[in-house]
C-alpha cells in the first residue's frame, strides 16, 4: 500500500495494490508461455516427421491446452482453473463430501459435534501469557499451524480528526510491515462481524452501573432504554488472528503445542501492544471458552440469544472444542447450509483500482438490514524481506516486458509499469510487502432472504470498489476461512503456490 496523496489540504488517498505476475506472452504466465513454446516445437517436429495428417491432431490438442491457459474471465481465472474447480466439486459431491452429520445419531463413532472440513482435526488448548491473560491456542495438525486470536474494540472514525485517522492507517501499515519479521508467523487476519444485538450486554451494563437509590424517573427511563434500544440494532465485533508455524524457520524441527504455547506466552504482550496504536482500541487475547462460544454461534446462530441470556445470568455452560461444531451441513455449488442458517461466501478477486480514501470499506463493514450476520475477513500473508525483493523484481521485469513488447503499448501496460516500478522503489527503501485477500460471508436465517442478502453484498462491494466472486464449489471452505481461526488456505492446497502464480 502506498500513500498516493500527501497534500495537507486534501484527504489522503491510498492505492497501488498489485497482483504479482510473471513474464509471458498473450496474457499468459510463465507456465502458459512454456506450453506455447513446447507446443510450437512439437508441431514443427510432427510436421517434418509425420506430415499434415499427423500434425492436425497435435495442433488440435495444442490449441485446446493453450485455450485453457489463455482464456480468462473478468476475475482473472483461467479456463483450466474453472474446469478444475468444477471437476473437483463433481468428484466430491459424488463421494458425498458435501454432506456432514455429527453428534450421537451420526455415523461418526466418537459421537461428538466435531467441526467439519479443514477444522475437523483442529485441537484447542489454553495458556497464560506473561501478563497473566488466558489465551486460546488453536492447532491445525495437517499444516502444523498454531493460531492465537485477539478481541479488539476499534475506536471508529466518527468525530475523529482526519489527521488521527491518517495516523492510525500509518501505524497499521507499520504493524503489517513488522509482522514480516516476526519469527514463525505465516498468516494474519482481521475479522469484523455484524450481528443482531440481543440487548443482554446493555441490560447487564445498566444493571451493573445503576445506583439502587437513583430517582424513580431515571430508573424508569433506563428500563425503557434497555427494553426498546435492542429492537433492530446490531452489534459489531472485531478480532485479529495471528497464525504461527510449528517450525520457527524452514527445515527446523516442529515444536509441540507446549513449546509453542510457552514461546507465545512471552511474545503476545508485545504483539498486542503494537496493535494499540492502529486504532484497534482495547486488545486482549481470546480465551478458549469465548472462542468456543463464537464458533458455536457462527455455525448455529439460533444459539446466540441462549448464550447471551446465560451470560447475563452468569450460567454459561462450559463448552468443549469437540462439541462446538454443527449437527448437519450441506454445501452446494453456491451456498452453505449449516444447522439453523444459510450462508454464502465471496472472495476478493481484485482490489480497488486507482486511489481510495481510508473509509473505502466503511459501507461493507457496517450492518445491513438485509443480512442477518455479515463477516468480513481481511487475510494477510507476510513475506520476508528476501522473498519480497525477489517478487517485486520479477513483477517489475514482467511489467517492463509487457510495456516494451509492442511498439504501441496500451495505457494499462504503461500504468502497470509505473505501478510496478513504484512498488519496487518502496520495497528497496525498506517498505514491507504482504499478500492479502478479503472474504465476505453473509448469513441469513431464512432461505427466502438469501436473494436480498446477495444483492446487498453486490451493492456494498461495488461501493467499496472491490471485485468479489462467490467461492463456487468451495463454500464450506470459504465459510471456515472467514472465521477468525487463522486458516491459511494455500497451505491446504495440493497445488503449490508457485505453480498457481505461474498459470
Amino acid at each position: 500500500m502506498a500513500v498516493a496523496e500527501t497534500a495537507s489540504t486534501r484527504p489522503r488517498t491510498y492505492g497501488n495494490w498489485r497482483r504479482p505476475t510473471t513474464p509471458g506472452l498473450l496474457g499468459m504466465g510463465a507456465l502458459g508461455t512454456l506450453v506455447l513454446f513446447v507446443g510450437l516445437v512439437s508441431l514443427i517436429i510432427t510436421w517434418f516427421t509425420g506430415g499434415f495428417r499427423a500434425t492436425v491432431p497435435t495442433a488440435v490438442l495444442f490449441a485446446s491446452a493453450l485455450a485453457l491457459l489463455a482464456l480468462r474471465d473478468r476475475h482473472g481465472a483461467t479456463a483450466a482453473e474453472r474446469l478444475g474447480r468444477w471437476g473437483l466439486w463433481r468428484i466430491g459431491r459424488r463421494r458425498g463430501l458435501h454432506l456432514y452429520r455429527s453428534g450421537p445419531q451420526s455415523s461418526a463413532p466418537w459421537g461428538t459435534y466435531q467441526l467439519p472440513g479443514l477444522l475437523a482435526a483442529s485441537q484447542l488448548s489454553e495458556w497464560t501469557d506473561s501478563w497473566g491473560r488466558h489465551f486460546a491456542l488453536l492447532r491445525v495438525p495437517s499444516t502444523g499451524h498454531y493460531s492465537v486470536v485477539f478481541a479488539t474494540e476499534p475506536d471508529g472514525a466518527s468525530l475523529v480528526d482526519a489527521e488521527q485517522v491518517d495516523l492510525w492507517v500509518a501505524q497499521w501499515g507499520a504493524w503489517l510491515a513488522s509482522i514480516g519479521s516476526e519469527a514463525g508467523l505465516v498468516g494474519a487476519s482481521v475479522t469484523v462481524e455484524t450481528a443482531p444485538d440481543s440487548g443482554s450486554r446493555l441490560k447487564q451494563e445498566v444493571e451493573k452501573q445503576a445506583a439502587a437509590d437513583a430517582p424513580a424517573v431515571a430508573l424508569a427511563m433506563l428500563s425503557e432504554v434497555v427494553t426498546r434500544y435492542p429492537e433492530g440494532s446490531a452489534t459489531i465485533r472485531a478480532w485479529v488472528t495471528l497464525t504461527f508455524s510449528a517450525a520457527p524457520r524452514p527445515g527446523a524441527r516442529r515444536r509441540t503445542a507446549a513449546e509453542v504455547g510457552r514461546d507465545l506466552a512471552s511474545r503476545l504482550p508485545v504483539v498486542s501492544q503494537g496493535l494499540l496504536a492502529t486504532g484497534a482500541g482495547g486488545v486482549r487475547p481470546v480465551g478458549a471458552q469465548e472462542l468456543c462460544e463464537f464458533v458455536r454461534v457462527a455455525y448455529d446462530p439460533s444459539t446466540a440469544l441462549t448464550l447471551d441470556e446465560a451470560r447475563h445470568d452468569r450460567s454459561v455452560p462450559e463448552l468443549r472444542w469437540s462439541d462446538v461444531g454443527p449437527a448437519a451441513t450441506e454445501a452446494t455449488w453456491s451456498t452453505y447450509r449449516h444447522d439453523s442458517a444459510l450462508s454464502v461466501t465471496w472472495a476478493m478477486t481484485a482490489p480497488p483500482r486507482g486511489e481510495v480514501y481510508s473509509s473505502v470499506l466503511h459501507g461493507l463493514l457496517n450492518p445491513h438490514p438485509d443480512v442477518d450476520r455479515k463477516r468480513v475477513t481481511l487475510v494477510f500473508r507476510p513475506l520476508d524481506a528476501a522473498r519480497a525483493a525477489r517478487i517485486v523484481e520479477i513483477d517489475k521485469r514482467a511489467a517492463d516486458f509487457r510495456a516494451t513488447v509492442s511498439d504501441r503499448p496500451s495505457a494499462r501496460a504503461i500504468s502497470e509499469q509505473r505501478s510496478a516500478a513504484a512498488t519496487a522503489a518502496e520495497e528497496a527503501l525498506g517498505a514491507g510487502l504482504v499478500d492479502f485477500s478479503l472474504l465476505v460471508t453473509a448469513t441469513v436465517a431464512e432461505e427466502d432472504r438469501l436473494p436480498d442478502a446477495i444483492a446487498a453484498i453486490d451493492m456494498l462491494s461495488a461501493s467499496a470498489r472491490l471485485q468479489l466472486r462467490p467461492m463456487y464449489g468451495s463454500q464450506d471452505v470459504g465459510f471456515a476461512a472467514s472465521l477468525p481461526l487463522g486458516l491459511v488456505l494455500p497451505a491446504h492446497s495440493a497445488l503449490p503456490t508457485s505453480i498457481r502464480s505461474a498459470l
